[in-house]
């Protein structure tokens, strides 16, 4: 083959052997249904069902992330064509993932080559090293939770264009080293990162990401000595006003000596299990054995304090020293340390004061690449040692990916099956409420809501089961629940989902029991509304509702006579917390009139003049 045609034919048959290999191996995972949060994100997101391509249908569909909180803008819209393509068919969202993810691996091999090169690698090993680096990473298995849980997308399109971010910028500063232009390369990784940003907000720290680069591989080289010190002092203003940010805002902002609202941890506590949090994750990236990945993570262990557990010291001073030798070994062994840099930098927003949940698999899938490069260069420097005796070191990379992809296809098969995922989850998370109540919700799913299909005991003793773990009170309301339709509930049943709504940390998940027993009533199920009522006003004392929701309780207490006169405090609540200009402040008064509550009326009246008046004021 002439030799002008071999470079990008080998490149190309290696992008398709690796594609297709991640392609078998995820591929028992694309059948099944969606999960979990998909429900809420995709399911019943309206937004998203689009039938028009019109400017209109996909404006809506692209902000529906925004009156959540975020603007993740970019997944939406995917979600949306999807949807337009293919309506609520769980196997093309998964097989659009899929292909995002491949399409990762495949920038990743050119990031990688681009790297080695710039190393000194010779071509031919840097683009066999590349695809086999890139395939190890794409074929990792706690990759499966990213890929096949749909509402992921979202990660997996912020690691998609932070890739390509990184590589364009590497491409900017090689040309710049070197005094070719590169001004192309840096457009598209501005591009890449904003389009990053509109995946997920922690590609925020794309810039702390190429700094570990300039002080690990690029030494801030430029042919023009202007250019190497508008770097070096660009960098470095970058990171003091990066540093003054987080302590002067970002701390102070995020920081609680008291748990968070809905969690049951400071942020001194959420620091301290994040130190084991990381080294957990370490060890399932380095020995990833299915069995090593529950995906529910609830019942994780919070570190009271350096002791409590005994672990958060030694995982403490594990980092530390990582840290340390990573710091030690920048200019010696480069790829290493920016490997081990890269991925502690990866989890510096969702493993600091933010009071998010501590563990979710999704968030290594891009610092999983700092792990890759690390352990890569450490066989590289392997193979140096034994250079008569290469062969040996092929085949221990060739079992490793095989290894991996085996691994993958072993945990794809459960993600493809909703059953043995329901029946998985708690043989892996013995002490998940959650992955209880998963089985729980797969049993009754399979029994069809019919009491006496055998499958309807299954889910009450599933139920039963996360929920004598004491940490939630969901999965009693979900006994409550299926026990009455089954005639079976007793007070026994309410008495300790109402004393365990007492006590509980009032997260979204206890929450949403008792608006869920309250559908279920309003639904036409036959449960004890006082009891509702209970859990209800446990709620309302605890964390409170939306103004919606204090209107729907409201009417719900209206329609019930022997509790009708209770019924104004909950509109008068939702009246004090809506907007001045909201027509039900109106509406409602007006309503109640028409349905004989005078005085309720116009105990509703004056909380919406009050509400006006203090709207005037400001």
């Amino acid at each position: 083959m002439n030799s002008a045609f071999r470079k990008p034919f080998t490149t190309l048959l290696l992008g398709c052997v690796c594609t297709l290999l991640v392609m078998l191996c995820f591929w028992p995972g694309l059948s099944g249904e969606f999960l979990l949060d998909d429900g809420d994100n995709i399911e019943q997101n309206v937004a998203l069902h689009i039938d028009n391509l019109d400017l209109a249908s996909l404006e809506q569909a692209t902000y529906s992330f925004v009156a959540r909180g975020g603007l993740r803008i970019l997944p939406e819209l995917t979600f949306a064509l999807d949807y337009y393509n293919w309506g609520l068919n769980p196997f093309a969202f998964k097989a659009t993932n899929l292909a995002i993810h491949a399409l990762t691996m495949l920038a990743l091999a050119g990031f990688f080559q681009t790297l080695l090169s710039a190393r000194g690698w010779q071509q031919r090993n840097a683009r066999l090293a590349a695809a086999a680096m890139a395939l190890a990473w794409a074929l990792h298995p706690m990759q499966v939770s990213t890929v096949l849980y749909v509402v992921q997308r979202m990660q997996a399109l912020c690691t998609l264009f932070l890739v390509l971010a990184l590589w364009g910028w590497l491409k900017m500063r090689l040309a710049q080293a070197d005094g070719r232009p590169g001004r192309l390369a840096g457009l598209i990784a501005l591009l890449c990162w904003l389009l990053a940003l509109a995946s997920k907000e922690d590609a925020a720290l794309f810039p702390l990401y190429v700094l570990l680069l300039e002080l690990t591989l690029l030494g801030f080289r430029a042919s023009a000595p202007a250019t190497r010190r508008l770097l070096r002092s660009g960098f470095t203003g970058f990171a003091l006003i990066g540093l003054l940010v987080y302590l002067v805002w970002v701390v102070p902002h995020y920081w609680r000596w008291d748990a968070y609202p809905g969690r049951d941890f400071s942020t001194l506590e959420r620091l301290l299990t994040e130190g084991r949090v990381l080294v957990m994750y370490l060890g399932q990236i380095l020995w990833p054995l299915p069995s090593r990945f529950p995906f529910f993570y609830d019942n994780f262990e919070i570190s009271r304090s350096l002791v409590q557990p005994w672990t958060t010291l030694p995982a403490l001073l594990l980092i530390a020293a990582l840290l340390a030798l990573a710091w030690r070994l920048r200019t010696r062994r480069p790829l290493f340390a920016f490997g081990v840099l890269f991925f502690f930098a990866g989890h510096f927003m969702t493993s600091n004061v933010i009071g998010l949940e501590l563990v979710f698999e999704h968030r290594n899938q891009l610092p999983l690449i700092g792990i890759v490069l690390a352990v890569a260069d450490l066989i590289a420097l392997l193979a140096q040692r034994l250079e008569p005796r290469r062969i040996p070191v092929y085949a221990a990379c060739a079992l490793l990916v095989a290894g991996l992809g085996a691994g993958t296809w072993a945990r794809a098969s459960i993600w493809g099956d909703p059953t043995r995922f329901a029946e998985t989850a708690p043989r892996l998370a013995p002490q998940s409420p959650r992955a209880w109540m998963t089985l729980c919700l797969r049993d009754h799913d399979l029994s069809g809501g019919d009491p006496s299909n055998p499958y309807f005991g299954k889910a009450i003793a599933a139920c039963e089961r996360g929920g004598a773990i004491g940490s939630s009170a969901a999965p009693l309301a979900l006994v409550i629940e299926y026990k009455t339709r089954n005639g079976t509930v007793t007070q026994a049943d309410w008495d300790a989902y109402l004393e365990r709504m007492r006590h509980v940390v009032m997260h979204v998940e206890n929450r949403r029991s008792a608006w869920i027993l309250l559908s279920r009533v309003l639904a036409g199920d036959r449960l004890d509304p006082g009891r509702v009522l209970q859990a209800l006003n446990i709620v309302s004392a605890r964390a409170g509702f939306t103004p919606d929701e204090f209107i729907v309780i409201g009417y719900f207490v209206l329609g019930n006579a022997a509790y009708a006169d209770d019924a104004c405090q909950y509109f008068e609540q939702a009246i004090r917390h809506l907007p001045a200009d909201d027509p039900r402040l109106t509406e409602l008064p007006q309503d109640l009139r028409r349905r004989g509550q005078e005085a309720c009326a116009e105990t509703l009246a004056s909380a919406a003049n009050h509400t006006a008046t203090r709207s005037t004021a400001r």
